[in-house]
């Protein structure tokens, strides 16, 4: 005898999920506000002499943009209860902190946020937790 079928989710899967896709939305608002400020106001960020990817703080601006702007889409498929959004999302977040490690000596704070918050998105995306009891294993 169960307590619950084998076929239903977890609560804690679902709340990890609606986790990891409100983060998804925070992170690219993050990342297109970074865009944004960087577009508009070139002077913002400090350039870094002799750093392998330092373009243009115009171009950084364009790529947080659109970045983000794909991420918090990707977040509201992950909202929705996409099948193909964990995946997604998860593929999404490791080069969203992959960008943001990229973008570290021109906003440091900012940059170590979006890790931050991107590995807690791939955490709670590729967590798969099974709060069911069955009392027959017992």
């Amino acid at each position: 005898m169960t307590s619950s079928s084998s076929d239903s989710t977890s609560g804690w899967a679902v709340g990890f999920t609606a986790f990891a896709a409100m983060m998804m939305i925070l992170i690219g608002f993050f990342q297109a506000l970074m865009g944004l400020v960087a577009v508009f106001n070139q002077d913002f960020y400090v350039a870094t002499p002799n750093y392998i990817f330092a373009f243009d703080v115009g171009t950084w601006g364009w790529i947080h943009l659109i970045w983000g702007v794909i991420v918090l889409l990707a977040g509201f498929a992950v909202l929705s209860g996409q099948t193909w959004a964990r995946l997604v999302g998860t593929i999404i977040a490791i080069v969203s902190a992959i960008e943001a490690f990229a973008f570290l000596p021109y906003q440091t704070f900012w940059s170590l946020t979006v890790i931050a918050l991107c590995v807690m998105v791939i955490w709670a995306l590729t967590t798969q937790v099974d709060m069911t009891y069955d009392a027959d294993a017992v």
